[in-house]
């Protein structure tokens, strides 16, 4: 079986500014490159839609009408210091939640061995109830409640190796005895969380803080501890 690679055209009109660190052009350049080479084992697939009871599941419902009352009819308008909205980003959004969601059906369905979904905008700062860095609804989060209410999964573990701590994604399930999260990730550096002793309500938060400039060779020794 191959590799699901998952992605959605409409994640390119996700409008942030060509000056904003998360453009549209960071997936066109993994997208590109990866055509580009020859003899690897992917199969491109582009996303469907999905049940929004899911993303009901993971962030508040006040936050998600918030969310779909401030997409704008033209323009750009900020949920946050930098988290910006577009025409374009009501799509993209909801295609990168849909990605998750699909390449969990289709390796149940073995359809494909694993997946990676090329996606924007990003997930991991958005917390239940607002959005962050870029970040307006929590992917990952969506599919680990996904994959516990559709597959009936009693753990299920997200590993976060971002430069940035994932602070929507801690704070999403700290009180969540099912889902383990581990994150290695820099400190100190926005958004400011993920000491070692945030460890969720059960013990399921696992964070490893790491200096800036750490080594490969540490960094690797890290996810021993992991």
């Amino acid at each position: 079986m191959k590799t699901g690679l998952l992605f959605s055209n409409k994640s390119l009109l996700h409008d942030t500014g060509n000056d904003h660190p998360e453009n549209k052009y960071r997936i066109n350049s993994i997208l590109e490159n990866l055509k580009r080479k020859k003899n690897l084992n992917l199969d491109f697939i582009q996303v469907n839609k999905f049940d929004h009871k899911y993303l009901q599941m993971t962030h508040d419902k006040d936050y998600l009408s918030k969310v779909e009352e401030s997409f704008p009819q033209k323009g750009q308008i900020f949920l946050d210091g930098d988290t910006v909205l577009s025409p374009g980003s009501r799509d993209a959004a909801y295609d990168a939640v849909s990605s998750i969601i699909n390449a969990i059906d289709l390796i149940n369905l073995k359809k494909i061995k694993n997946a990676f979904c090329a996606v924007r905008p990003p997930g991991h700062h958005a917390e239940s109830k607002k959005a962050m860095g870029f970040c307006v609804f929590n992917n990952a989060a969506v599919g680990a409640n996904y994959l516990i209410e559709k597959y009936k999964l009693n753990k299920v573990a997200i590993v976060d190796f971002d430069v940035h701590h994932g602070n929507g994604t801690q704070n999403i399930f700290y009180g969540n005895p099912k889902v383990l999260y581990c994150s290695t990730h820099q400190h100190p550096l926005f958004p400011g969380t993920g000491l070692n002793n945030e460890r969720g309500n059960f013990n399921n938060i696992f964070n490893i803080p790491l200096p800036a400039g750490t080594n490969s060779e540490q960094y690797f020794l890290a996810y021993e501890h992991v």
